[in-house]
């Protein structure tokens, strides 16, 4: 009653107040200026470049990158007002190049005959097509449009550099559970727009539970208090329980196939690098929680095993193995188990690169010494020929030495003296440095005479 009497005082027609009335309660609330919007004060606190183009009304093309309900679209609105430009939205999944073609012409019409600009707003830019994209350069350079998208995707990863170089990128944020709070709080205040005519009664205990669930979502949030309103009626009472259902399970922000799976594997990844198993179970957890494959976290354990663990705990590669095998057998959730542990084990194993350092050294030397020759005395000589050219001559059979070691040079001529591996010095590789630096002061004193040699391979 108090919406319809405010719409009847102020002269909105019955029909559109009606029409209002039936949008969702996130339509209705969406902020009409600058100072009802909430949160993203790196962009638009006072002073901010983008906060100065939009009151100047001149803003030039940018796309919006952020997560879900964090603004991006009402920015694009108020943009459109602020500068008075003509508001055009088009889907990137339902509409082609044949409507960028009208839009366009449209658009340079209304130029051609002193009306207003036109801002273009494509939501989910990063859906566009090649074709859709190049078809967006020309009228956004020439000024035809101002191009405006919206995208939760890295907008590196999915749009073409030309496109990239035409816009401004701006990074929106999730919105604090502090920022969402206020905008349901102005949401159960407000007579016109809001759910103010409802007299409900909210805890803020379940206020703040709305707010944390949304993770970030102010959409989400507008969305589940208005559930929460619809189930109590007007008048209810919204305790959190009542919040708490209207939430149902909350959807964890992750996608496997986006620029978050990269995110939380490469965090899992340096939490287990290093050495904190309390961050390396979160991203874990995080991951299985948003449905990942728990293939995907044993094949990138079993990389960081042999990459950040090495030789320091040879086991740990055993285990990271083993673990995926586990799983294999028992599934989830019991497979979890495996899993889990594993993850723990690599936290905190003690930590070696000398591996991966050894190898790419070896591959540097190899590239740089591509004809090296193996040294006669390291040559096989199976037939009588090879060996009258001196195949395998002098040659030193290690086990003819007590200590299984005779000192002889391995490497060709041209990195003779060369060091590939240096071995840590934690856990098991400490005891291979002990052995290394032996092998050392042997064939630095030149012993091991007890051996002339044995010409087998």
């Amino acid at each position: 009653m108090v919406r319809k009497r405010a719409a009847e005082t102020s002269g909105e027609s019955l029909f559109a107040s009606r029409a209002r009335e039936a949008q969702p309660l996130a339509a209705r609330m969406r902020p009409r200026s600058l100072d009802e919007f909430a949160g993203q004060d790196a962009l638009l606190a006072p002073g901010k470049p983008l906060r100065e183009a939009i009151e100047r009304g001149i803003p030039g093309s940018m796309i919006f990158w952020g997560p879900p309900g964090s603004g991006k679209t009402t920015l694009a609105h108020l943009i459109a007002s602020a500068s008075q430009r003509v508001f055009v939205p088009f889907s990137a999944v339902t509409e082609g190049v044949p409507r960028i073609r009208e839009i366009v012409a449209a658009a340079r019409g209304r130029l051609e005959s002193g009306g207003a600009q036109t801002i273009l707003f494509v939501d989910e830019i990063h859906r566009l097509n090649k074709a859709q994209q190049d078809s967006l350069l020309p009228p956004s350079e020439d000024g035809t449009i101002t191009l405006i998208g919206a995208t939760t995707e890295n907008p590196s990863f999915e749009i073409n550099g030309a496109l990239l170089s035409r816009t401004r990128v701006f990074v929106l944020q999730p919105l604090t559970a502090e920022d969402i709070e206020g905008i349901l709080r102005r949401a159960l205040a407000d007579e016109e727009r809001g759910l103010g005519g409802s007299r409900l009664a909210v805890d803020d205990e379940a206020l703040r539970s709305i707010a944390v669930e949304a993770n970030g979502d102010a959409r989400r949030a507008l969305t589940v208090l208005e559930a929460a309103a619809a189930h109590v009626g007007e008048g209810g009472h919204v305790t959190v329980e009542v919040a708490r259902e209207a939430m149902q399970k909350r959807f964890a922000r992750y996608d496997k196939a986006g620029e978050e799976h990269f995110n939380l594997l490469s965090a899992y990844h340096k939490s287990l690098r290093g050495s904190d198993p309390q961050g390396a179970l979160y991203w874990m957890a995080r991951m299985l929680d948003g449905g990942e494959d728990p293939m995907t976290l044993f094949r990138r354990a079993i990389a960081m095993a042999a990459e950040d663990i090495g030789l320091a705990d040879p086991n740990a590669l055993l285990i990271a193995v083993a673990a995926r095998d586990a799983f294999h057998m028992l599934g989830p959730p019991e497979g979890y188990l495996p899993l889990a542990e594993m993850t723990i084990y690599l936290a905190t194993a003690p930590k070696s690169n000398s591996a991966k350092v050894a190898l790419d050294a070896a591959l540097a030397a190899a590239r740089e010494t591509p004809a090296a020759a193996v040294p006669l005395h390291i040559r096989n000589a199976p037939t009588g020929l090879m060996k009258e050219l001196g195949y395998g001559k002098g040659y030193r059979y290690a086990h003819d030495s007590p200590d299984a070691y005779l000192p002889q040079e391995y490497l060709p001529d041209e990195l003779r003296g060369t060091t590939l591996y240096r071995p840590g010095s934690f856990g098991h590789e400490k005891r291979v440095a002990e052995r290394m630096a032996w092998w050392e002061e042997r064939k630095q004193r030149g012993s091991g005479a007890e051996g002339e040699g044995r010409e087998d391979a």
